[in-house]
């Protein structure tokens, strides 16, 4: 357990995916902040380490299945078209609807403002990303398993510092979302829009969270080891 403790939130979902489930529950960001320990991330929390460790140390479950592919080109291809295309479909039409749900229910419930601004401004955040990515980064990656080490931009950790910091942005949007959200509780009038808006949006933040954690944790780690071998 103490090994458990010194151990960061991103490298133990790397290694067992099934513990992003326990982390997302106690509310434990292992994407974005991926970088601290299980100590580090109780003692902000505000939570027992020794009880969070003991549940990330349950046995995985011996049928579960491969969470996504191992070589970096691979994933990169199953980046963009799981969590890529996800997001490209998503991002307009959760816009139109957090702002159908502010023009109907604003006046009663003032955090809808908040709503529809965190969404728009994670559209505007996000998209641009994504292309960058899928432009500049991605290809790189592709590259670099065919032997190429030299790039417009040089050293691929130049593309890969940035996406971080714009991960970062990503995830200080999603938290505020859950905050002013009050963890996406719909009132007693919310109607069904208000329900399906939440819950979008409570599945966009799931999906984000893992689609930011095999860049973070695994897929940027990997390419650099790879660019510097």
């Amino acid at each position: 357990m103490s090994h458990t403790l010194s151990r960061t939130l991103g490298d133990l979902v790397a290694e067992v995916p099934s513990r992003a489930t326990v982390l997302e529950r106690l509310g434990l960001d292992y994407c974005c902040h991926g970088d601290r320990s299980v100590a580090d991330a109780c003692a902000t929390a505000g939570l027992d380490p020794a009880a969070v460790a003991a549940e990330l140390d349950q046995p995985a479950p011996a049928t579960a299945p491969a969470d996504h592919p191992t070589d970096p080109a691979a994933l990169v291809d199953h980046i963009e078209a799981t969590h890529h295309a996800y997001l490209h479909a998503e991002l307009p039409e959760l816009e139109v609807l957090a702002d159908k749900v502010a023009n109907v229910h604003g006046a009663r419930h003032a955090e809808l403002a908040d709503v529809r601004r965190l969404v728009a401004a994670l559209r505007a955040d996000l998209e641009p990303h994504l292309l960058k990515e899928e432009r500049v980064l991605f290809p790189a990656i592709r590259a670099l398993m065919t032997g190429a080490r030299e790039f417009p931009f040089g050293t691929v950790q130049n593309p890969i510092r940035m996406m971080r910091l714009e991960h970062d942005q990503a995830g200080d949007l999603l938290a505020e979302l859950r905050t002013v959200t009050g963890g996406y509780a719909v009132p007693d009038d919310g109607c069904a829009s208000y329900r399906s808006l939440y819950e979008r949006l409570v599945a966009l933040e799931s999906d984000t969270h893992v689609h930011i954690h095999l860049e973070n944790n695994v897929l940027f780690p990997e390419a650099s080891a790879i660019e510097a071998a």
